[in-house]
């Protein structure tokens, strides 16, 4: 499937665990397309942020049951999402308002 570069990246995740991985290894993590694959993720990247990318990993999260406390019945799922953590070249950064 062809996606625009525009398509790839959905938004970017801001926990305190990605935050880390920010200002210590220069990784940044995006939740990105399920169909997205790495050459696309990082032509999308260097692309949207004009940097350069070393390294692109992937993760498949798979949706999980929701339940009803009250109730203790199941009532739906997550959603399945793909999560990519970049690692960009010595020397660049992404601002990303944080």
């Amino acid at each position: 499937m062809k996606l625009d570069y525009n398509d790839v990246i959905i938004e970017p995740v801001l926990t305190e665990k990605a935050l880390n991985l920010r200002d210590r290894y220069n990784k940044y993590t995006f939740i990105v397309h399920p169909d997205a694959n790495k050459i696309q993720i990082k032509e999308a990247v260097e692309r949207l942020f004009g940097v350069k990318v070393l390294k692109v990993n992937t993760m498949n999260y798979k949706p999980k049951p929701r339940r009803d406390l009250r109730r203790r019945r199941i009532m739906g799922r997550t959603r399945r999402y793909k999560k990519a953590i970049v690692t960009l070249a010595e020397g660049h950064r992404i601002d990303l308002g944080v």
